[in-house]
């Protein structure tokens, strides 16, 4: 009988990138074959956000376990990484190299998704804003920071999700910035911006949704 495959852990790696040194860690597929690549961005450093972040490693793993190989950095000025933080305006290029990096690993993978969680939607939404529709295959943003940026549309198909009690980012705000768009958001009922305790929850309804676009 042939044993179950173990589980990929979380592997650390630096890259060089426009203000210095990138701290990133790299999940593997848990597939045997990568499906695609995903870029994971963490939420606001100045309030603790780290490539650690709880609902950061829930988004790399849950995509993992549907075979992508998963990219989280610190961006600019986070951790070990060089660089001054700067909401958002420079942090985008900091993204950008590592998916340049990705893609020299992964050459033949074409399948590219953009993910974030809070400071790092607007990270995601603004790289996205640089990249051809050949380029990105969707993204998935998690409590997106809209009422504190200067923040952009999206594409039609991006999955947004957002807790009903947020306390950072109100619903209301998020409705606001995706009713012009007519953008569906899934709103999860009773779960705050840190989705704390309902984690399991949140990496179900990510595979869920995003299965049916595989």
């Amino acid at each position: 009988m042939t044993p179950p495959r173990k589980a990929p852990t979380f592997q650390p790696f630096d890259i060089a990138g426009p203000a210095g040194r990138l701290e990133c860690l790299k999940l593997e597929s848990a597939l045997d074959d990568t499906r695609g690549i995903v870029l994971v961005a963490h939420p606001n450093p100045t309030e603790g956000g780290t490539f650690t972040n709880k609902i950061v490693h829930t988004l790399a793993k849950t995509l993992s376990r549907l075979g992508y190989v998963a990219y989280c950095p610190n961006l600019r000025g986070v951790g070990n990484s060089a660089g001054t933080h700067s909401r958002g305006e420079h942090e985008p290029d900091d993204m950008a190299t590592v998916l340049a990096h990705a893609r020299t690993e992964y050459p033949g993978v074409t399948h590219v998704v953009l993910a974030g969680f809070s400071f790092g939607t607007l990270v995601q939404s603004r790289l996205r804003q640089r990249l051809g529709d050949d380029e990105i295959a969707g993204m998935i943003l998690i409590g997106p920071a809209v009422s504190r940026y200067d923040f952009p549309t999206v594409p039609a198909d991006t999955l947004v999700i957002h807790g009903e009690q947020d306390e950072v980012i109100s619903l209301a705000a998020v409705l606001d910035w995706a009713r012009p768009q007519q953008l569906p958001i899934v709103v999860v009922p009773g779960v705050g911006h840190f989705f704390h305790g309902r984690l399991t929850q949140l990496g179900q309804l990510v595979e869920r949704e995003w299965r049916t676009r595989l």
